[in-house]
């Protein structure tokens, strides 16, 4: 009996785990335990890391571990480099669930950036209202610009991030335009920064900062290597049956 291990914390991931259990497969979603509360589950879930390739690789030997399936974030670079790897060293197949990038269309304002650090710069010195619709991992890197207000929307408020001047909301997609064009204008928002992170459930913030005609410091993904991918449950359903990859 196949025994699938599928990195996890996506929407897709989410959705995958669903069909495996339908399925009756022999399935285990990983979380990296960024989120204190992560959703239940239809299969069984750990948290936490493997330690590295090594750990990742002789884990999936230890536990008959027969595909390896990469939901993770887009911006999951080193997991999703690592996962290569350790499937490699251990001898696994391994298959990618991934989702298209926002693209910019009439109306939209962005400014692509390739990393944190130049969306920091190209907030510049006046003081600004910025919406940053980033997560958690790289919020620090707009503490040198403690100028700017911030909002920030986390799925949990574990630790109070480091900046001087912001507001933390807590909450959970898919979120509405209805619902982000009222956040964006209670908060006074002049400017919004996000990761092209894809799919529909974060979409809306975008939507509604074209609506209202704000700038939006759009941050590129992350280089990953090339590697077995596709853009669905049902064809990630029909690699693990047919053993090909019919398409993104």
């Amino acid at each position: 009996m196949r025994h699938i291990l599928l990195l996890g914390g996506t929407t897709e991931a989410s959705a995958l785990a669903t069909a495996l259990a339908a399925r009756g497969e022999r399935a285990m979603l990983s979380y990296a335990g960024r989120t204190e509360a992560p959703r239940v589950q239809a299969i069984p879930t750990r948290v936490g890391g493997f330690g590295g390739v090594e750990g990742l690789a002789a884990y999936m030997i230890r536990e008959g571990v027969t595909h390896l399936v990469d939901a993770t974030h887009p911006f999951a670079a080193r997991i999703s480099a690592n996962a290569m790897a350790a499937a490699t060293a251990a001898g696994v197949p391994l298959l990618a669930l991934t989702r298209p990038e926002w693209v910019e269309g009439p109306g939209d304002r962005w400014i692509r950036v390739g990393n944190t650090g130049e969306a920091v710069a190209r907030l510049g010195f006046e003081p600004t209202r910025v919406f940053l619709a980033l997560g958690r991992q790289t919020i620090g890197d707009f503490a040198s610009a403690p100028q700017h207000f911030y909002l920030l929307r986390f799925v949990d408020a574990a630790a109070p991030p480091a900046l001087p001047r912001h507001h933390l909301v807590v909450d959970r997609g898919p979120f509405t335009l209805a619902g982000e064009l009222a956040l964006l204008r209670e908060h006074r928002i002049q400017m919004v920064v996000a990761k092209n992170a894809g799919g529909s459930g974060a979409r809306a913030k975008l939507d509604a900062a074209r609506e209202l005609g704000l700038p939006v410091v759009m941050v590129d993904r992350p280089f990953i290597p090339p590697r077995p991918q596709v853009g669905s449950v049902a064809a990630v359903l029909d690699w693990l049956d047919h053993g090909v990859v019919r398409g993104v």
